[in-house]
C-alpha cells in the first residue's frame, strides 16, 4: 500500500493499553478522538487494548472503542499496526473500527520524507528471549490453534502470559528493552528511509541520528496521552495528562530517567 501524505495533518500514537478497568483513558481517548476534525490520517502503531485474545471476544467496551473509531473514520483514515499486546486483532474488528491495517513494518511518504512506522518492538533485537516469543506466537498456525480454543481457557492463558511477562521485565534491563541503535540504522538503511516512528519503549524523545536520519516516539497512555503531530508547518510530540492539562515533553535525560520499560512481551 502505497501512502503519501502532502496537505492535511497526519497523527501517530500508540500504547494506549485500553482496558475496562482504566474508564479514565478511555475517556480521554474518545475526547482526543473528538478533537480530531481536520487531519488526514490517525496512525495507531499498536497495543491500543492491554490484551486480545479474538474478534469473537470482543466486550461491550471494545464495542463502544471500535463505535467511537468507526465514526471518526468518516473524517480521516485511520491506519493500524498491532503491538505485542494485541496482535491477535483480525480483520471482523478492524472492519467494524473502520481500521486499514498495515504491516509490521511500512513505509510512507510523509510530507515528502520516507518515513517508516511500526510498533517498535522488532527494534529491540537485544531482547532475545522477547523476540523468540514474538517470531513463535506469529505464526499462523500457532494463532489458529490458540483462537480455536474455549473463551474460558484463552482467557486464562493470556492472563498467565501477563503475569510471566511482567516478572520477566522486572528483571530486564532498560537498554536490553529499548531500541537497538545498530537495528534502526539497518532498517533505516533496508527500506532507503531517513525517518522513523513508533511506540513500544514507553520512551518518549524526538532523536536525530547520523546522516540527518530521525527516530521518533511516541509515549504510552498510562499517565498521560502522548500525540506526535506531523504537518507541512513541522512536528510536534505533546504530552497531555489525562485530565486535559497539557505539559512540555521531556529532555532526552528526563525521558530515559523517567520513562517506563517497555512493556510486556505478551498480551
Amino acid at each position: 500500500m502505497h501512502i503519501v501524505h502532502k496537505t492535511r495533518p497526519v497523527v501517530f500514537i500508540a500504547d494506549l493499553h485500553l482496558s475496562h478497568q482504566r474508564p479514565d483513558m478511555t475517556n480521554a481517548f474518545f475526547h482526543f478522538l473528538d478533537q480530531q476534525q481536520d487531519i488526514d490520517a490517525l496512525y495507531i502503531m499498536g497495543d491500543l487494548f492491554d490484551f486480545w485474545t479474538g474478534d469473537d471476544m470482543v466486550c461491550p467496551f471494545a464495542q463502544q472503542v471500535a463505535i467511537k473509531l468507526k465514526q471518526a473514520s468518516q473524517r480521516f483514515s485511520i491506519y493500524y499496526t498491532t503491538g505485542n499486546r494485541d496482535f491477535l486483532i483480525g480483520p471482523d474488528y478492524l472492519i467494524a473500527a473502520g481500521m486499514t491495517l498495515l504491516p509490521d513494518i511500512h513505509l510512507i511518504n510523509l510530507f515528502n520524507t520516507k518515513t517508516l512506522v511500526m510498533h517498535g518492538d522488532l527494534l529491540c533485537t537485544d531482547d532475545i528471549q522477547y523476540q523468540k516469543f514474538r517470531r513463535w506466537s506469529r505464526q499462523p498456525q500457532i494463532q489458529r490453534l490458540f483462537l480455536a480454543l474455549p473463551k474460558w481457557l484463552r482467557r486464562f492463558v493470556a492472563n498467565q502470559l501477563r503475569r510471566t511477562s511482567a516478572n520477566y521485565a522486572r528483571h530486564k534491563t532498560d537498554s536490553t528493552m529499548d531500541a537497538v541503535p545498530t537495528t534502526v540504522q539497518q532498517l533505516l538503511q533496508k527500506h532507503q528511509a531517513t525517518r522513523m516512528v513508533h511506540g513500544h519503549t514507553h520512551r518518549p524523545y524526538l532523536h536525530q541520528l547520523l546522516h540527518n536520519q530521525e527516530r521518533w516516539v511516541v509515549g504510552d497512555w498510562y499517565e498521560q496521552s502522548s500525540v506526535l503531530s506531523v504537518s507541512t508547518q513541522g512536528h510536534e510530540l505533546k504530552a497531555t495528562p489525562l485530565q486535559a492539562e497539557q505539559k512540555a515533553m521531556p529532555t532526552s535525560k528526563q525521558a530515559h530517567q523517567s520513562g517506563s520499560k517497555s512493556k510486556d512481551p505478551v498480551q
